[in-house]
């Protein structure tokens, strides 16, 4: 996803979500090997975060009560923007 693909999604919204393993080639939050599941949501300064949670939860429940990935490394890994948008991270 480019800049201009991102401005056009509305705030309060996921535009991504998917599974990922908790390991170094994915979102690796403990490194339990489990599946992960994580949501990006677009804020309302133009910005926007990852969340994440064990698979047994539903992708709503991690929207609201997720666990907050901070390591842009993790969240390359799992979401596919460019630099520009990957600059607009809520840390």
């Amino acid at each position: 996803m480019n800049i201009n693909e991102f401005e056009k999604i509305e705030p309060n919204t996921v535009f991504a979500q998917g599974l990922a393993s908790d390991s170094p080639s994915g979102l690796h939050m403990s490194g339990s090997g489990e599946m992960l599941r994580w949501v990006a949501v677009k804020g309302y300064n133009n910005d926007f975060s990852v969340y994440t949670h064990r698979d047994s939860q539903d992708y709503d429940f991690i929207r609201r009560y997720g666990d907050k990935v901070h390591d842009m490394t993790n969240i390359q890994n799992v979401l596919s923007v460019d630099d520009e948008v990957i600059k607009r991270y809520r840390h």
